[in-house]
């Protein structure tokens, strides 16, 4: 059963070279399978525009490869964090869209909320977290408590592009587009003076019909 999901996974990797996301053997993909102990994950160096069905590895939370014959990512435990962190993630997506990760780049937050959409989307926060080294236990820790403890479904890691989850692929898909829009958008309302937060009664609002629309955090315990 876990054949139309390898696909799927294959066809939102290519989905992300497209889009101009990813380059070279950037970027990564999962999926959680039904079982929820075993996950479909693409392969390293391996371009994300010439990922098929067949290049899909099947692992453990442990990132051990239970069958496939490429070898895993080395991000795999930023992953393995947003799994762990919320039972409800059945899909993460790490890449490097230019307006998005030029914000982490930076080491700058996407800001203020003021795009109703953004926020039902997305919620109150894209957070940037700190730069740190690959596979540092501190940037794993400030994961966890981004994804889990707070209510982001999207973060941007200083030096290392964006990440997004969600239920299914094509959630965790929509969010990373939805994040390189709005991070485009903020660059074109710097030049006009930079954007005008919503005021807070409609933020609150608009948080409430997120979480009715089942995407807040209050949806989720």
């Amino acid at each position: 059963m876990s054949e139309p999901l390898k696909r799927h996974l294959a066809e939102t990797s290519r989905r992300m070279h497209a889009a101009g996301w990813v380059a070279n053997h950037d970027g990564n993909a999962s999926a959680r399978l039904a079982d929820g102990k075993r996950f479909l994950a693409t392969p390293t160096a391996v371009s994300k525009r010439l990922v098929d069905a067949h290049d899909v590895l099947t692992v453990d939370i442990e990132g051990k490869v239970l069958s496939g014959r490429k070898r895993l990512f080395s991000e795999w435990h930023l992953h393995a964090v947003a799994f762990r962190a919320r039972p409800d993630v059945g899909a993460v997506l790490h890449a490097h869209p230019p307006h998005a990760t030029a914000f982490g780049v930076a080491n700058k937050q996407l800001g203020v909320p003021a795009l109703p959409e953004v926020i039902v989307s997305l919620g109150a926060n894209v957070p940037t977290l700190d730069y740190a080294l690959p596979k540092s236990a501190a940037q794993d820790a400030a994961l966890a408590r981004a994804l889990g403890d707070g209510d982001a479904d999207a973060v941007l890691l200083a030096g290392n592009g964006v990440l997004t989850v969600g239920v299914d692929l094509e959630q965790a898909y929509l969010r990373l587009e939805l994040v390189e829009h709005y991070a485009r958008v903020l660059v074109a309302a710097a030049a006009l003076g930079g954007p005008s937060a919503l005021p807070a009664d409609d933020v609150k609002k608009l948080l409430e019909a997120r979480t009715k629309a089942g995407l807040g955090r209050a949806s989720r315990s």
